[in-house]
């Protein structure tokens, strides 16, 4: 093969994939899960224009982002608030239409409360939930894919990390460039394009449970994190430990800031700067004893407002980080 027909061939393979993304439909829902009596049930979904049994999931809105539409979904469905665990895989199939679609999949405790708080009745779209033990779910499910997601989140179960709570790391909105600015550095605020990611993601954080903010005292930082402390109606910790000046100058303390969110065993969101995410990741590895890998470079290599979730184990933190994934704004 020519230097040139290697180059068209990678262009028609490109344009193929393109195509492809276009063509699919995104999805995302999860595997809501309860102990009852000491034993797991699984929660199904009777549906009742196609007169099957699945996992509670939907299409993704304009804007939203997909931990933002799983959360979203199982409440119109089932009428239970969850907040999202750890990812349990991606089915992909073809509609009638031919395009494919592409669902996420996270696992998700209905808490008592929750189930309690529930107002769910039949109606057109679902016409019963059921609550079923991990046997009857595998006979009840009516597609091979859902299946597929069932047997990875049963790995999690067998290998005791059914219970679980996150580590956010999270970057700052886009602020004003240098050149915009003549203050000092630590006071440079967000721009126009940084307050709209600011307020777009606080729909995706708050999916992860998030509580608890600890936060860069930049300004920059301190914007970023404003619309989600004010939707939880929580104050946020600002510490100049997790800046950027503090990093850049050696009186950083990410290992106290770690520590301390590792220990408490509750979902936290840390936001920081992009210099100082990769010692932020590094300390979460050496805190669980994770083996250091690429994986978390990848995961701290984050663009404006995006952010890396880290499960953990709620029972025994000290395990290793069970998985990290990573959400960009789309705006």
């Amino acid at each position: 093969m020519t230097a040139r027909q290697a180059q068209e061939t990678e262009h028609s393979q490109s344009l193929a994939r393109r195509k492809a993304v276009e063509k699919a439909v995104y999805a995302a829902g999860a595997v809501v899960w309860r102990i009852v009596d000491g034993k797991l049930r699984i929660l199904l979904i009777h549906r009742t224009k196609y007169r099957d049994v699945t996992l509670p999931k939907g299409k993704v809105d304009p804007g939203e982002m997909l931990a933002e539409t799983a959360v979203r979904e199982v409440h119109e469905e089932t009428g239970i608030r969850v907040s999202l665990g750890v990812p349990v895989g991606v089915s992909r199939y073809h509609l009638p239409s031919t395009k494919q679609k592409v669902v996420h999949y996270w696992a998700a405790e209905a808490t008592e409360d929750a189930i309690r708080a529930s107002t769910f009745v039949p109606n057109r779209e679902i016409a019963a939930i059921e609550w079923a033990s991990m046997k009857k779910a595998r006979a009840r499910l009516s597609y091979p894919v859902d299946l597929e997601i069932l047997d990875f989140f049963e790995h999690l179960v067998d290998d005791g990390v059914l219970y679980t709570f996150p580590i956010i790391a999270l970057r700052h909105a886009k602020a004003l460039s240098r050149a915009e600015w003549d203050g000092a550095d630590a006071a440079r605020p967000l721009s126009e394009r940084g307050r709209q990611q600011a307020r777009s993601i606080v729909g995706p954080l708050r999916a992860f449970g998030a509580r608890k903010i600890v936060t860069s005292d930049a300004t920059r930082c301190v914007e970023t994190v404003k619309p989600l402390a004010r939707s939880l109606e929580r104050k946020t910790v600002q510490t100049e430990l997790l800046s950027q000046d503090a990093w850049e100058d050696g009186t950083a303390d990410l290992r106290s800031i770690v520590g301390k969110r590792v220990r408490s065993g509750k979902p936290a969101v840390l936001c920081s700067h992009g210099p100082v995410l990769p010692g932020m990741l590094a300390e979460i590895s050496l805190a669980t004893g994770t083996i250091q890998g690429s994986y978390l470079s990848s995961a701290a290599d984050l663009e404006p407002a995006a952010f890396s979730v880290v499960h953990l184990s709620a029972t025994n933190p000290g395990s290793g980080i069970i998985a990290i994934e990573t959400h960009i704004p789309k705006v």
